[in-house]
């Protein structure tokens, strides 16, 4: 009925809008039932020469609402259904939803949801204006000439994404200042690519937006003094990150402390080539919680001891391929109060460092440790780790050699162990996933990937880890669909996800030894074949696949033909 009198022949409304209204209009059935009842009764006073006051029905058509709706209880008059005559033209019963139902409505839907909806009244367009709070836009150099009138109807956002790519020009410092002067509300900021922007245009964007809590740059061009300004002017900034920031070089100035210090949360640090300019910053957040540094080259050991003699409030610390040693988590082990740890791929961290962290954040909750397989983190490590951190829920071993002692060690303490994943690990067989199933009793979730067991470690599970929910097993080829058929079988409740490795194909002996490199006469210049990816006379067998091997093979097949036909 609603589709058929209502909306009539709009087509983007969705069955999520309306089904919002349906609840919303059901409440008003009873109430439109007395009016309808109150109307036949005056059409039959009207023919008996009664008086006909408050008979004709107040229509409102799309887009003609007022903005208020406030009516008492006692004098409620809603609109009347439609005549009889008037029934194949369509009424607006969405007339009746007040101003502040609407966004209540919109706020439900999705992005391509609300821009249809905006399309369906004048009325409609205002309010989801309004009440659109996040803005993604593409920002190219054109984007100056619209910025009035868009952000004239957008003038409620608190959320701005600005994106740019290397193909055409980014919006320049003027655009950008003249955004922050139409939304001075603006809480969070997140450019990329956005190269075209400069340090003078970073520290206006931050006077005229003091307000903001969480900024996020990527590949921008602006350096140092920008971000001294963004700090200086952003007295309540909670969250920083920065990645890839080419203004940013070696010999440049420090960075911080600045006055947004004091608020400041998480900083998060990826792919910078002088990422130790930030020192300051960082010695400086006496309230920062998490601390994210990912592939910033540079020695990072002298950064932490200065954080870890200033700052104690750290919680959270992702350190992944940078280059620090042991005295670097020595300083951090100061941070008594970290509950999560990520070490991924420092190949310079040995047992010794992650035993002083160990014992002096003894309330780690998650560890997660990538070996690199370098052999540096093994039972001396875990063991300690097991007596001391003793409220450990979550452990990530990858590329790390555990045995029997370490893992027996790991369940006996850390009782409240509930989720393990052990990749890549060359001594976990049979006898450790024994062991883990007889003493993990906490244990949830289990995560084994290309270790050497077999069906007889699977089946240990069965019978143990009796709060144990699912099980995923990845490239071991020592376990059959057989195996993990017996499994599901014994524990009907058990979630068992299998993947087993696929067989090797013929020709992988050719990439054993790397890359080889295969002589091929070069043809006559009639003949080409753009797609073997022939370079120099050589082909990297390594990175074909069988398809490509068999193309190939096809090809130079019929290569050899056309050169012995025409030698003939």
């Amino acid at each position: 009925y609603l589709n058929r009198h209502i909306f009539g022949s709009i087509r983007f409304i969705t069955d999520d809008l309306l089904i919002l209204l349906l609840q919303i209009l059901k409440k008003k059935t009873k109430l439109w039932n007395l009016e309808k009842k109150k109307q036949n009764c005056l059409r039959h006073l009207s023919k008996t020469g009664g008086r006909r006051e408050h008979c004709e029905p107040h229509h409102r058509r799309m887009g003609q609402s007022t903005s208020t709706f406030r009516r008492s209880k006692s004098n409620f008059t809603s609109p009347l259904l439609p005549n009889e005559a008037e029934e194949d033209e369509p009424y607006d019963y969405t007339s009746i939803l007040p101003d502040e139902c609407l966004p209540l409505i919109f706020q439900s839907l999705t992005c391509a949801d609300r821009k249809r909806c905006s399309l369906v009244c004048r009325r409609w367009l205002e309010i989801e204006g309004q009440c659109r709070h996040r803005l993604s836009l593409k920002a190219q150099s054109d984007l100056i000439s619209v910025i009035p009138s868009l952000f004239s109807r957008f003038d409620s956002v608190t959320k701005l994404v600005l994106r740019s790519d290397r193909r055409s020009l980014g919006i320049c410092d003027e655009g950008f200042v003249m955004i922050s002067v139409k939304c001075r509300n603006l809480t969070r900021l997140k450019l990329r690519g956005c190269r075209e922007i400069s340090d003078l245009g970073i520290v206006d964007f931050s006077k005229n937006c003091k307000g903001l809590k969480k900024v996020s740059f990527g590949s921008c061009g602006f350096g140092v003094k920008g971000m001294n300004g963004l700090l200086d002017n952003c007295l309540g900034l909670e969250e920083l990150s920065v990645k890839r920031l080419r203004g940013i070089v070696a010999g440049s100035e420090l960075i911080g402390p600045g006055a947004a210090t004091g608020s400041l949360k998480m900083v998060c640090l990826k792919e910078l080539h002088n990422g130790q300019c930030f020192a300051p910053l960082l010695s400086g957040a006496k309230g920062l919680r998490t601390l994210k540094i990912s592939r910033c080259s540079g020695d990072w050991d002298r950064v932490f001891q200065a954080v870890g003699n200033q700052v104690n409030a750290i919680v959270e610390i992702h350190l992944e391929k940078i280059q620090m040693s042991d005295l670097g988590l020595i300083a951090l082990s100061k941070c008594s109060g970290v509950e999560i740890l990520h070490l991924v791929k420092t190949p310079d961290c040995t047992n010794i460092g992650l035993a002083l962290v160990a014992e002096g954040c003894k309330l780690l909750r998650k560890l997660h440790i990538d070996g690199w397989k370098t052999n540096r983190i093994g039972d001396d490590g875990l063991i300690v780790v097991a007596k001391s951190c003793w409220n450990l829920q979550e452990l990530v071993l990858i590329g790390v050699n555990p045995t029997n002692l370490s893992l027996e060690a790991l369940a006996s303490n850390c009782l409240n162990l509930e989720r393990l994943a052990l990749c890549g690990s060359e001594t976990v067989g049979d006898t450790e996933l024994c062991c883990i199933a007889e003493k993990c009793l906490a244990l949830k979730k289990l995560c084994v990937k290309n270790c050497p067991i077999t069906d007889d470690g699977i089946q240990a599970l069965g019978a143990g880890c009796p709060n144990l929910v699912k099980v995923k097993i990845k490239k071991c080829r020592g376990v059959t669909n057989e195996g993990a058929h017996r499994l599901r079988k014994r524990r009907a409740l058990l979630i068992v996800n299998l993947d087993t490795p696929k067989t090797p194909i013929a020709e992988a002996s050719a990439s054993e030894g790397g890359a080889q490199e295969v002589a091929v006469d070069s043809p006559p210049s009639r003949l080409q074949i753009p797609t073997l990816g022939i370079a120099s006379g050589s082909i990297r067998w390594s990175r074909l696949g069988f398809s490509s091997w068999r193309n190939v093979a096809f090809a130079l097949t019929r290569l050899g033909n056309r050169s012995s036909s025409q030698q003939d």
